[in-house]
């Protein structure tokens, strides 16, 4: 059996909700990461420095296996959101960054921004303290083909936003799409954008054709086939720009399989051994620890990880992970569509 090892990568972009699911869920991502971005958007969410280190202790007790895993806090920005206290959370190392939500985008984004203007202070103190703008990219206007949605978005808000704010760092997050991928590599210093597994390997065939597949929908929803290669060709450049965020996220079943079913993949339990045959496939395997583990941290302004993730590569197809239980019911694992021949053996 080979192997191949890399430095321990991390989660720039995850979802652990709370109470059973967060029990249930958070091995899946401790596993192989180090450090992860912990996304905010609760009910309530989390909108203050005390919120996010009462979220941070609630992450750290469900850590029964004292893994060593580290939750990196989020606030979630609205308009009623205090500079003082982003700046004060963010100097005290409880927070890490802060989360734009347009209001209604996506799970949990009702209580997003509506009008950016509102929220210029904050950002204009995030600029001056070097604190991360991490965006979830897309307009909600009605009118706009929910297809087409972050392209809008980076042409009517993320542009301008640039323009006012040029040295705040932003990340567009789970970017879908070829205008995502052009904008971020031609931008400057402060600009990267997170990718997940899914956009690399899934288009909207996965849930559109042959019937409905509500375990393939998430937001952003998956795109052309052709936007999927060019976010894979943008990987596979090399560029230093792109990074990993899972945007794994976990929903009880019956809620991912009613008439309204929730948005959200849960990809924790097979990212690494996903990515891993993706980058095989291209013959670029050895620039998959930049992508999980190095180009992240040198955003962040953080060191890498001093330990080591193995992953073995088998001989046969490996099976997809099985659901998680959970108190509330079980949670479905990513299906790929795809054989997948690596799986993760250990840290060292």
């Amino acid at each position: 059996m080979k192997t191949h090892r890399i430095i321990c990568p991390d989660d720039w972009h995850l979802h652990l909700r709370d109470g059973a699911v967060l029990r249930a869920v958070i091995e899946a991502s401790s596993s192989w990461c180090r450090r992860a971005i912990i996304m905010p958007n609760l009910v309530p969410p989390v909108t203050s420095t005390a919120d996010a280190e009462a979220y941070r202790q609630r992450i750290k007790a469900a850590d029964t296996a004292g893994s060593g895993f580290t939750p990196l806090m989020v606030l979630y920005l609205t308009e009623q959101t205090d500079p003082a206290d982003v700046v004060a959370g963010f100097q005290a190392g409880i927070v890490t960054a802060v989360k734009l939500y347009p209001a209604g985008a996506t799970t949990n984004s009702a209580s997003g921004v509506r009008d950016m203007r509102a929220v210029w202070p904050v950002l204009e103190a995030m600029q001056t303290h070097n604190i991360p703008l991490l965006i979830h990219g897309e307009v909600t206007d009605p009118e706009i083909d929910i297809f087409d949605r972050e392209a809008v978005f980076i042409d009517k808000v993320l542009i301008p936003l640039r323009a006012q704010f040029p040295k705040l760092k932003i990340v567009l997050e789970h970017i879908t799409t070829a205008q995502a991928a052009d904008y971020v590599l031609s931008a400057g210093e402060y600009q990267a954008a997170t990718v997940t597994p899914h956009h690399l390997l899934i288009n909207r065939n996965a849930y559109l054709a042959g019937g409905i597949k509500p375990h393939y929908y998430c937001l952003p929803v998956a795109k052309r086939e052709t936007h999927r290669q060019a976010l894979v060709a943008a990987l596979m450049k090399d560029s230093g720009k792109l990074f990993l965020g899972t945007d794994s996220a976990p929903h009880i079943d019956s809620a991912k399989l009613q008439p309204c079913g929730c948005a959200g993949i849960f990809n924790a339990p097979n990212t690494m051994a996903c990515l891993a045959q993706l980058f095989e496939n291209h013959h670029h395997l050895d620039r998959l620890e930049a992508f999980c583990s190095r180009y992240g941290p040198a955003f962040y302004g953080l060191d890498v990880n001093t330990q080591t993730l193995v992953l073995s590569r088998h001989d046969t197809a490996q099976p997809v992970p099985e659901a998680v239980m959970t108190d509330e019911g079980q949670i479905t694992a990513f299906d790929p569509q795809m054989d997948i021949y690596w799986s993760v053996a250990g840290i060292e």
